[in-house]
Order: structure tokens, then sequence, then C-alpha cells
């Protein structure tokens, strides 16, 4: 007798993660109740189970949904606001002055669901986000049938969302609490950066984590001037500041992390923290190349992230792959370092437990939830095929990008998506547009 399940994928090619460096051939994928229940050669499967639907994927690459380590979601409504400025000029003069005047609770609710739509279009099924009102943002993820990690953000200067570091703790913990039985929602506090956090407000977050278990994700030397400054104000640079704080550890996801030594780069790997590389982000604002080939070498775990429309122009991990794996080459004068599956596993398994949910996703094998993307490799616009896993990183793009499920649920079938209205979205998106640009 068969076994009853939901769903069963069957594509040409099956990249799981984990095991590490492996590609699979006329495997399928079988789900039940939002599970992977098993992945097995695809005649063993059709003599064990009755799907109740049966997805056949002939020329696809069936890969764990993507994992956005780092975005400001909402900002997506400020694509290409601010283009061609060095970061604080950017900040200071264009993104925190448009923000005093736009961001509410609405905005961050309307930017979110632009970004859900088009991160899931390129296979993203999770996203970790730092940005104002939190539960603007999780109805929004939640509308499009998304995982999100959401920042609990602490910064010094008020906003009309809070007046203070603490109010931004109190308010983002009340977040949490309301939606703590949310399964595709999860939280990490989400201090701006050191230059705009005090060491009083670094002790409570430190306190908070340890007693509720949660993420850290921080921006830090990103730019030079941030290390400047720091030397000059605490008499260390930044990344040391946070270790006497006691900061460093598990927890802790340093976004851009572009300037590093080699001590630095030591201390993120003996502390066990994350480095959510966003390649693109830190060529266009110009703050540099991180070290990652040196970072991998010495065991750093290394996520990717987009950060936000407004300074990339796009939320587009397929794509951030390509440019980590280039930037590492030429960077270091080695061809072989950052190698595709390495590259895959950053954008999946390694930001899932940067987000501590890695025992839930991020590779597909049997137990976890089945939040996964197939792309589609028959066109001839990127034929031929030798090597999925490189295709994937080197030719692929997220137009590429065929099906999409959340916890075993279908949220891109054909390309086309099914929980967003595109007609409801393209209206509140020229709203924005015209308010920004008047």
């Amino acid at each position: 007798m068969t076994e009853a399940i939901d769903l069963l994928l069957t594509p040409r090619w099956l990249i799981p993660i984990e095991p590490a460096g492996i590609t699979l051939s006329n495997h399928a994928v079988a789900i039940q109740a939002g599970r992977i229940v098993a992945v097995i050669p695809a005649e063993e499967a059709a003599q064990r189970f009755t799907p109740r639907q049966h997805v056949a994927l002939p020329d696809h690459v069936l890969l764990p949904g993507l994992v956005n380590a780092h975005t400001h979601a909402a900002m997506t409504l400020l694509r290409g606001y601010a283009d061609d400025m060095a970061l604080m000029d950017w900040l200071n003069q264009r993104i925190w002055p448009a923000e005093v005047r736009h961001v509410s609770p609405q905005f961050v609710r309307d930017g979110t669901l632009l970004a859900c739509y088009e991160m899931l279009r390129g296979g993203v099924t999770c996203f970790s986000d730092m940005y104002f009102y939190p539960e603007a943002a999780a109805q929004a993820a939640l509308a499009a049938g998304m995982r999100a990690a959401l920042g609990i953000i602490v910064i010094e200067f008020p906003t009309d969302y809070a007046s203070d570091a603490d109010a931004y703790v109190s308010k983002g913990l009340a977040t949490r609490d309301a939606l703590r039985d949310q399964p595709l929602i999860s939280f990490c506090m989400a201090p701006h950066a050191p230059y705009t956090v005090s060491d009083k407000s670094f002790e409570r977050i430190v306190t908070l984590t340890e007693q509720l278990n949660l993420p850290i994700h921080l921006h830090v030397h990103e730019t030079r001037a941030e290390i400047d400054e720091s030397l000059a104000k605490f008499g260390v640079r930044p990344l040391e500041r946070l270790r006497r704080l006691g900061l460093l550890g598990p927890n802790l996801i340093a976004v851009h992390a572009v300037h590093l030594d080699i001590r630095e780069i030591e201390q993120l790997a003996e502390y066990g923290c994350t480095l959510a590389h966003c390649p693109t982000s830190n060529m266009k604002l110009a703050s540099g190349i991180a070290p990652i080939a040196e970072a991998q070498r010495r065991g750093v775990r290394i996520a990717l992230g987009s950060d936000g429309a407004a300074s990339n122009n796009r939320l587009d991990i397929l794509g951030e792959m390509r440019q980590a794996a280039l930037l590492a080459k030429v960077a270091s004068g080695d061809a072989t370092v950052l190698g595709a599956h390495e590259t895959l596993r950053m954008a999946t398994l390694n930001g899932a437990a940067a987000l501590a949910i890695d025992d839930r996703v991020g590779s597909i094998e049997t137990g976890k939830e089945a939040d996964l993307c197939a792309v589609d490799l028959s066109g001839l616009d990127i034929a031929p095929c030798y090597d999925p896993a490189s295709h994937l990183v080197y030719a692929a793009g997220r137009e590429n990008v065929s099906h999409v499920w959340v916890a075993g649920q279908p949220r891109i079938e054909g390309g086309a998506m099914l929980q967003i209205s595109n007609n409801d979205l393209a209206y509140a998106t020229n709203v924005w547009r015209n308010k920004l640009a008047s």
C-alpha cells in the first residue's frame, strides 16, 4: 500500500545543500503537511507515495528557498530615489529626510509587500529585515506567505516610531509577543550600527539576547569613516568595542564587514559570528570589497544579503551570488575561491543558521519545512548546462525562477505570483512614488 502525501516534486536535478557539494539527478522530494518526508530516487518515490499533487520539473533544478540575510524591505519604495552618492551623504541628505517625512505603518506595509513580491519572484523564501514598524512588515510578509526574521530596531535618535532607544526596544518586544504564534515570523535584535547606538543600549541588547536567545543583526565596519570615528570617540575600532561590550558570539550577524583586518577576521571565526555579505550595495556605495576569501579560509560563516533596494537597487539573491563569487576571485587573485556550491550554501543554509532557523529551513532534508524554489534551466539564453550548481551562480537569473514554495505552500507557479494582487500593489507603489517625488 502506498503512502498518501500532499505533494511530490520530481526535478531533473536537486541540490540539497546538505550534504555539501552534491547534485542529485532523478530524485524526488515528498512533502506532507508542509514538511519534507523523503528525499529519494524518483522511481522509488513513485512506488512509495500517492501524492495529491505531483509537480514534474523536467528541465529544472530544485534547491532550498534562498535566504536574504540583510535587507530594509520597506525601503523598496525608495528604489532609485538617491543614487550615485557616498553613504553618509546618501543617508544625511536624502534617505533620512525622506524617512522623516514619509515613514509610517502604511509606508512600511506597502514597501515590504513590494519587496516580498520581488524576493519571491527571485526564489527568496526568507528575509532578515531591519526597519521601523515591524508589525507592519509582519502584516506584509504574512500577506505574501513569506518567512521573515524581523528586527527589533535600536537607534538613539527619535523618529515617529519611537522616542528613544528604550522605546524602540519596548515596542519591538511588544510586537514580538503579539506575533509569537506566527510560524513564519521570527525576530532579531537589530541595533542599527556602532555609530548610532550607545554603550548603554548595547549592554541592554546583550542582556536581552541572552534571555531570549535572539540573533543580533547589526551594521558594522561598512566604511572607513565609521572606523575613524570610533577610534576618535572610543579609542578602539568598532568590532573591538563590540567585543568589550559582549556582543561577539554565535548570535551576531555582522552586516557588511567590509573593512576587517586579519585579527578581526580571526575574531569573527573564533566567536562563531556570521558575516552578512552585501556585495552589490558595497560596490554601489563605494564602501569597498569585503575580504570574503580570507574570511571563508579562516572559518567565518558567511551569508548573503541584498541590503535595501535604495542602495542596491534589487533584492536579488541569485544576482548577489554571482557578484559575491566574482568579487572574491578578483579581490583575492585566486579563481578557485568561493566555488558554486560554497556560494549556494551562503545563500541558503548559512543564512538560515545566522537567523537560528537552520533546524527548520535552509537545506532539503527529511524533517525540515519545505521552503523550496525551482529554477528552469531549459532556456536557450543560458544553454547548454553541464553543471546546474555552476549555472545557478554564473548563468541563471531570477527570471528563470519558475516555482516557489514556503512551508510546502505554493507562492510562485510558472513564474506567476499567487498571493499578491499585482494591480493593488502597482496602485500603492504609484501613490508612494507621487508622494516622494513631490
